[in-house]
């Protein structure tokens, strides 16, 4: 099974993976990372893995895994 783990701290809030993420996994979170953005948060529940906002990311945000 694959899943998404995200980076918060690595985001700049540039957004692109709101637009991408077709199943609406993604939000702008009320975390502030140390450069200072408002982070993306996900639902995992919702991700499918998919990959749309790991390939939109400039910042290496996601990262897809396989888990156990």
């Amino acid at each position: 099974m694959l899943r998404n783990v995200v980076d918060r701290d690595r985001c700049k809030a540039c957004h692109y993976c709101l637009a991408a993420c077709k199943k609406g996994a993604l939000y702008v979170s009320d975390y502030t990372n140390p450069k200072g953005f408002k982070a993306i948060g996900h639902h995992q529940d919702k991700c499918v893995a998919c990959g749309a906002c790991f390939t939109v990311c400039p910042d290496f945000v996601f990262e897809i895994v396989e888990v156990g």
